[in-house]
C-alpha cells in the first residue's frame, strides 16, 4: 500500500520524517467521516505513519476549527470516536507521528530539530484567526524550541484564486488583513473577494517568530486528481468529501 501513496515533502523540513499525503487520484481518503469504512481508513492512516517513521504510533486529534493545542506525551487509539479534541499537536517524544487531516484548510508541519520538538497544525480561517498558529509555536517553546530555529512547511491548501468569499466572511477580519483579500467579480449583485488563506497563515507563522517557511503542493480545489477539497465537493453537490493527511515525527 505504501508504495502507492502520493507524498509531498517540504525542503524546510529536510531531515525530519514528515509527509503531506494526497488523494492519489481519489484512491486514498484519510478522514473519519469521509467516504470509506472506519477500519479501512484506520489501516490507511496507520500505513501512512509507518511510511514516514517505521514503528511510530499515529496521533491525530478530533478537529473542530479551534485555537487549541495539545502537548502530547503518550499515544491514544486512532478510532473515529474518543480522540482528544484539538486542532494542533506538539511533542518532544520519539515514536509518535503527529497527524492532521485537511480538505482545503492549511496543514502546517513544524520542527525545531536542535531541540527535538515538532508540531502539526490544522489552520482553517477560523482557527488561524483565533490564534492556533501562535499557540502552537508557544507550546513548542514550552518544550524547549526556539521560534528562530523552527522550520515550517505549509502543505496543499485552497489557493486564493479558488477561494471566493462574501462580505459576511470579510467582516470577520480587520483592516490589517486587507492584503489577504483581492477583488472578485460581483455575483448575484453582491460584492465578492478572493481570500489568500496560505498567505494569511504564512504571515501568522512569521509573526510568531518563525522565519524558515516553505509552501508545499498545489491548490486543493483546482487539482482534483491530487487532493480532496471540501469546497469543490460542495460546488459539485456531492454529499461527502475526502481528506488528506499530513504527518510529522521525530527521527
Amino acid at each position: 500500500m505504501a508504495s502507492a501513496f502520493a507524498i509531498e515533502r517540504g525542503e524546510a523540513l529536510e531531515g525530519v520524517p514528515h509527509g503531506f499525503f494526497g488523494s492519489a487520484g481519489g484512491a486514498h481518503q484519510f478522514g473519519y467521516g469521509g467516504p470509506g469504512g472506519p477500519e479501512e481508513i484506520a489501516a490507511l492512516r496507520s500505513a501512512a505513519a509507518e511510511t514516514i517513521q517505521p514503528g511510530a504510533a499515529l496521533l491525530a486529534p478530533h478537529q473542530v476549527h479551534s485555537p487549541d493545542v495539545l502537548t502530547v506525551t503518550a499515544g491514544w487509539e486512532d478510532t473515529p470516536e474518543g480522540r482528544p479534541v484539538a486542532d494542533a499537536l506538539v511533542t518532544d517524544r520519539s515514536g509518535l507521528a503527529l497527524g492532521i487531516v485537511t480538505a482545503d484548510c492549511a496543514p502546517i508541519l513544524l520542527a525545531d530539530s536542535e531541540a527535538g520538538v515538532i508540531g502539526a497544525v490544522h489552520a482553517g480561517w477560523r482557527g488561524a484567526k483565533a490564534g492556533v498558529v501562535a499557540n502552537t509555536v508557544a507550546a513548542m517553546a514550552a518544550l524547549g524550541a526556539r521560534a528562530g530555529r523552527v522550520a515550517a512547511a505549509v502543505g496543499p491548501t485552497i489557493a486564493q484564486q479558488s477561494y471566493e468569499v462574501d462580505a459576511a466572511f470579510r467582516a470577520h477580519f480587520t483592516a490589517a488583513d486587507e492584503l489577504h483579500f483581492a477583488p472578485a467579480p460581483m455575483r448575484e449583485g453582491k460584492a465578492r473577494w478572493r481570500f489568500d488563506l496560505p498567505g494569511y497563515v504564512a504571515a501568522q507563522i512569521m509573526q510568531s517568530g518563525v522565519r524558515k517557511i516553505n509552501y508545499v503542493g498545489g491548490d486543493t480545489f483546482l487539482h482534483d486528481r491530487r487532493y480532496h477539497s471540501y469546497r469543490r465537493a460542495s460546488s459539485l453537490g456531492e454529499s461527502g468529501y475526502g481528506r488528506q493527511i499530513s504527518l510529522i515525527a521525530l527521527a
